[in-house]
């Protein structure tokens, strides 16, 4: 999908849509050097991470008070988050950590000329302070398992976590159920096939 076909589909504002071509202008601009996203997805930038990450967005049920990306690398979700939270006035807060400093300095560069505002936190996921999110999402970091031991620590008591899923899901649950407690709902992506979101609530280690 072109820039035009996502902005359409996601029938946000004119100063929305002039956002997020900016954080595409700006990621294309610093990916060469830091390496934010595959190179070989930089031709469909904008249905694979844009419109993927606002279908995250979509995702959860708003009002949001604190919304966490974690891992958030290239921004996605989390920019995609800042910049539709700035329209929507939900989340009223939101926190990226991502241990790299130089991803951490691209995420405050796009905030900075966006004109959106989110916290940025360099540390590891596991050595920052427990965040008590409403919302806990992350992309293309970690298996489920590995995932829930993060939203032990970062996601608030009756907060639910977002995690955009591959073919091999079934597998991860399955994998996960074996060590923690929790409810879940699939919802299919509309970004890839066999792809899903997965949200899931009330985790605990059994």
């Amino acid at each position: 999908m072109s820039a035009e076909d996502v902005l359409g589909r996601l029938n946000v504002s004119r100063e929305t849509s002039d956002r997020l071509k900016k954080l595409a202008d700006l990621l294309c601009k610093w990916n060469p050097k830091i390496n934010l996203v595959s190179k070989t997805t930089l031709p469909d930038l904008w249905e694979r991470h844009i419109y993927d990450s606002a279908q995250i967005f979509h995702c959860a049920d708003h009002p949001i008070d604190h919304w966490v990306d974690i891992g958030s690398g290239g921004g996605f979700p989390g920019l995609v988050i800042a910049i539709m939270a700035a329209e929507a006035n939900s989340p009223t807060k939101l926190t990226m950590i991502e241990s790299d400093q130089r991803k951490c300095a691209f995420l405050r560069t796009v905030l900075r000329e966006t004109g959106v505002t989110a916290n940025v936190i360099t540390k590891r996921i596991e050595q920052a302070e427990p965040q008590n999110a409403s919302i806990l999402s992350a992309r293309a970091l970690a298996d489920l398992d590995l995932l829930f031991s993060f939203a032990e620590r970062h996601l608030g008591e009756t907060g639910t976590a977002l995690f955009p899923k591959g073919a091999t899901w079934q597998k991860e649950l399955r994998k996960a159920e074996e060590s923690w407690s929790f409810n879940h709902e699939v919802i299919t992506s509309k970004t890839e096939v066999e792809a899903v979101i997965l949200k899931v609530g009330e985790i605990r280690r059994v």
